[in-house]
């Protein structure tokens, strides 16, 4: 069926087909070893895993910096509106140089300062808030400026 000359052909045909392949083959693993030995290889893998470890200690440290960061952001004054008002009333006395100012955290908790202005002195008031209420009773404009504080942290 076959001759001789044919199927020595198609196998030296083969063989070189083989022998290319193994050279491409050997040509590529020396470019993967980057060296003479398998220890490059070795080293390499070693180096890496020590970088991936690094990258994971950073990035465990930028986490824990993270949330200590919107801890202390929280608790950071965020909402703060101010009123002017006439405190007494629409007279020549004073004019709107009277004001309450609320400063609160994200949680509802600061301070609101009011101050009533009058020609003969000022007098500055201070009253804490917590989770947007005072145990001392608040003027209708601290309850305004409170509610002025509270609409903008809601509003972010």
């Amino acid at each position: 069926m076959f001759s001789t000359d044919i199927l020595i052909y198609i196998l030296s045909g083969s063989s070189l087909i083989l022998a290319g392949t193994v050279i491409y083959l050997h040509l590529r693993l020396k470019k993967i070893l980057c060296g003479k030995s398998g220890s490059d290889l070795e080293s390499s893998i070693q180096n890496l895993i020590g970088r991936v470890s690094d990258v994971e200690e950073f990035r465990a440290e930028s986490e824990k910096y993270l949330a200590d960061l919107e801890r202390r952001v929280r608790r950071s004054s965020q909402g703060i509106d101010t009123v002017r008002f006439n405190a007494f009333g629409g007279g020549a006395n004073g004019g709107n140089q009277s004001f309450a100012t609320a400063i609160l955290d994200e949680y509802g908790n600061g301070v609101v300062f009011s101050s009533i202005y009058s020609r003969e002195r000022v007098s500055v008031f201070a009253k804490p808030i917590k989770t947007f209420a005072s145990e001392y009773e608040l003027s209708e404009e601290e309850n305004q400026a409170v509610a002025g504080a509270k609409s903008r942290l809601k509003s972010k």
